[in-house]
């Protein structure tokens, strides 16, 4: 799978901001509440309006539509959108989300009400949802903020299985313990720009 890059990515609140995740890289991004990082993510995948380059590959995010992009890059939110009733209508097919509910210990997911989900349940689900659409970069935000020490194992061994597929996936976190599990760098992130390193944390 490609390499992520962004070069000089510019909002009205962030920015520039340029570095690359490598294929099959987890990147950690840290940093304290309200710096940015949330709205980082959101440019990447073209949700706010930025300049600068974001490129996957030999892709580049300026010679597609947003929608498009959106596929190659999958962005999961710290807060996931669900806008039907029933589990299974989120996902593209029953088949595609089996195995990957499994590995997130909800084998039995897709036949719940949205209703009845924990915070917990529909990060995981998220998580699921946006890779049952074969991206080919991921970007997570907090994924593991409102789980329980099993849960959050269970989406480190899912970040790291894309990884050895040839992922290339972003990871905010404020747990510098879960960038070390996880990540092979860490970049922190300070009003609206990176810090001038990348520390290896592998």
């Amino acid at each position: 799978m490609p390499a992520l890059r962004i070069d000089r990515l510019a909002t009205k609140l962030i920015g520039p901001i340029s570095f690359d995740v490598a294929a099959g890289e987890c990147l950690a991004l840290m940093g304290p509440s309200g710096v940015g990082k949330s709205l980082l993510l959101r440019a990447i995948v073209d949700l706010d309006p930025s300049s600068g380059n974001v490129t996957l590959g030999a892709r580049a995010r300026a010679a597609m539509a947003a929608s498009q992009w959106r596929k190659l890059i999958a962005l999961v939110p710290a807060e996931s959108g669900w806008w039907a009733d029933r589990v299974c209508d989120h996902f593209p097919t029953k088949s595609d989300a089996t195995k990957l509910l499994a590995k997130l210990g909800l084998d039995d997911a897709l036949e719940w009400n949205v209703a009845r989900l924990s915070s917990g349940e529909r990060q995981r689900l998220a998580i699921a949802r946006a890779l049952c659409r074969g991206p080919q970069a991921l970007l997570l935000d907090e994924p593991t903020a409102s789980l329980d020490e099993h849960a959050t194992g269970l989406v480190e061994d899912l970040i790291r299985a894309c990884c050895g597929e040839g992922m290339a996936v972003l990871l905010v976190t404020h747990d510098r313990r879960q960038a070390e599990r996880t990540a092979k760098r860490m970049l922190r992130m300070s009003n609206g720009c990176i810090d001038q390193f990348a520390e290896d944390v592998a």
